[in-house]
């Protein structure tokens, strides 16, 4: 059994408040990205022993028809999933009543960012009106709504890490700000519709999350490194690495999520960051450069990457509030790493 393999399992027969979402529906969109994708393994995995009248009916969303029917080959069919075609910024295709919402699309890396700007922005802000008006009009009980530690911004040197109450700078003013000013607008977005209509919901704030279920096409730096490294290549770094970030293995990001929306206060906010991970990039790109037995070379970026990238140079988490609800991360950096280039099954189209 992998790494991803247990942990999907202990999540799934965990002491999480199950019964809350015993015979419900959940609908996840962006569903085959690398949190949806093992959101639903999570949740089927759930299903396995359940009694018919307790299973979790899971409506899944996503642009890429193709790419979910290699996702969920083994799901497709079966009685408690349901696949939509959809691009959230359109009209939400009906599936039915649904007691949960996890709103899980979002362009999340640098090159989607630079590439598809106004596609970064309508995904937070017009894919959650959508969702949200869905979620209204079908009895939902909650939404979560997937935020990220982008939305801090820069730190203004005032703090180690962020707790949730913290805003820093951003520039408006320039294309990459399009995805944390609009996942800020999300957010207000979440509060406007309680406010109107008494809807439930719950914010988790996401550090950089890495793991087996990452797509070929991420342009983020863990993701890039990852895949010289399995490809046992040198780990091309395009600045010097001082950067300092939090990062979190896909599985206890996903047990985050669950503790959040089941646990969390409602209208809270709550940072999602493994502490014992918080790593600059230099270290990172080093501890896998030694996995795979190769060594770390320098290079600057291309613009189109560079104008995606952002400028943060220490962006790091405090997971207290997560942790006094009684999370706590389980895989920690070099054992996700060593499992993502010499076990995990790798990277998904």
């Amino acid at each position: 059994m992998t790494i991803y393999e247990r942990e999907i399992k202990r999540i799934a027969e965990g002491d999480l408040p199950w019964e809350k979402l015993e015979g419900k529906s959940i609908l996840i969109s962006g569903a085959t990205g690398m949190i949806g994708k093992c959101l639903v393994d999570v949740l089927m995995a759930r299903n396995v022993n359940a009694p018919r009248e307790k299973r979790i009916r899971v409506a899944a969303l996503s642009r890429n028809e193709e790419r979910a029917k290699e996702r969920f080959a083994s799901y497709m069919g079966t009685e408690d999933f349901v696949y939509r075609s959809c691009d959230v910024n359109r009209e939400i295709p009906e599936c039915g009543q649904v007691d949960y919402v996890i709103h899980a699309a979002s362009n999340t890396h640098p090159v989607q960012y630079a590439g598809d700007p106004i596609g970064t922005i309508a995904s937070n802000v017009t894919g959650t009106k959508n969702l949200l008006d869905y979620a209204v009009s079908h009895g939902t009980k909650h939404f979560c709504f997937l935020s990220s530690v982008e939305i801090y911004g820069e730190n203004r040197g005032d703090v180690e890490k962020f707790p949730e109450g913290y805003l820093g700078y951003l520039d408006c003013n320039t294309l990459r700000a399009g995805y944390p000013e609009s996942k800020r607008l999300g957010e207000t977005l979440c509060n406007a519709y309680q406010k109107t209509y008494d809807l439930d919901f719950s914010i988790p704030r996401l550090s950089r999350i890495y793991g087996p279920t990452m797509l070929s096409s991420d342009t983020k730096a863990i993701s890039q490194f990852i895949k010289k490294a399995k490809a046992a290549e040198d780990i091309v770094l395009k600045s010097e690495g001082n950067q300092k970030y939090s990062y979190t293995f896909v599985t206890d990001a996903v047990e985050a999520i669950l503790v959040v929306m089941l646990c969390g206060e409602s209208g809270e906010a709550y940072n999602i960051a493994d502490e014992a991970s918080d790593i600059t990039l230099k270290e990172l790109a080093g501890i896998l450069a030694d996995i795979a037995g190769t060594k770390v070379v320098f290079e600057l970026p291309e613009e189109t990457e560079r104008q995606g990238y952002s400028t943060a140079t220490k962006a790091m988490l405090s997971a207290e509030k997560l942790e006094r609800l009684g999370w706590h991360a389980r895989v920690h950096m070099e054992e996700g790493l060593r499992f993502c280039v010499k076990q995990g099954s790798g990277f998904q189209n």
